[in-house]
């Protein structure tokens, strides 16, 4: 059986509207969440993201009304909601709203066991954990953690939680490790240092999850080109790439995307 290789447009949202930043910051808005859904989902897409990324920072709920509006409009395409869930009445509600899976990050964090709650009254496959992490050097500290060597100096994973604005000492890959344990669907990492900037996204993060856990990583953060993609599935041994800014922006289409992969050796719908 082909095992496929996934390509994930992500629409990040802040007060409703879709909206695109640069490492978590500089947030610029971009449009309707909803039209552009449509929009990728005729192109092919095989997932479509939504996160509301101030939400678990604002200490609030999911907009409920932008994801039934998004999930409204499309037909078939899998349909991922995250931001600011921390509850099991968060998950139904927007389960009932038409998400089709539900991505924790920092509840997950903060409180593992509500993960296993979810798994557990749900079922794995309909719970993703998205991470968030930025490079940190290796230190004294960094004894136990899983080093990434590099000609620039060592360093290793830190994930940083509400919205990318606090800092953890919690190992990136640890952590992957826990959560894949605990049967969820899959993680999605996304890199601080990365993210917005178009210059590709961290492999040797993704990579080093990648090796260490059974479920499918959505490589997501820094891509500004078709090769960063190839780079993720092969390189970065990702099972799906996500993207924003290359199709928000017009610059290429998820149907390019995939023709440029399928030209270059890579199973993709």
């Amino acid at each position: 059986m082909t095992e496929y290789k996934r390509i994930v447009p992500c629409l990040d949202t802040k007060d409703g509207r879709l909206v695109k930043g640069i490492k978590f910051v500089d947030i610029r808005e971009v449009g309707d969440p909803a039209e552009y859904a449509v929009k990728y989902e005729n192109d092919g897409a095989d997932v479509i993201v939504l996160l509301d990324i101030s939400a678990s920072l604002e200490g609030r709920e999911t907009l409920l009304e932008v994801v039934k509006r998004t999930a409204k409009r499309l037909k078939s395409t899998p349909f991922a909601v995250g931001g600011g869930i921390k509850s099991i009445k968060n998950i139904e509600t927007l389960l009932s709203a038409g998400a089709d899976t539900i991505s924790i990050n920092t509840a997950a964090v903060k409180d593992p066991n509500f993960v296993k709650e979810a798994v557990k009254r749900f079922g794995g496959e309909k719970i993703v954990i998205a991470i968030d992490a930025l490079r940190t050097p290796a230190g004294p500290s960094s004894s136990k953690k899983h080093i990434i060597q590099s000609p620039a100096g060592d360093f290793w994973g830190n994930v940083v939680i509400y919205g990318g604005t606090k800092t953890t000492d919690i190992d990136l890959v640890e952590w992957s490790i826990q959560v894949a344990e605990m049967g969820v669907a899959e993680i999605l990492f996304t890199s601080k240092d990365a993210d917005g900037t178009k210059d590709g996204y961290d492999l040797p993060l993704t990579r080093a999850i990648a090796e260490n856990v059974k479920i499918p990583v959505i490589a997501s953060g820094g891509c500004g080109h078709p090769y960063h993609m190839l780079q993720a599935l092969t390189e970065g041994k990702a099972d799906a790439a996500l993207a924003a800014s290359i199709f928000h922006y017009n610059q290429y289409s998820v149907k390019e995307v995939k023709n440029y992969l399928r030209g270059r050796g890579i199973s993709v719908k």
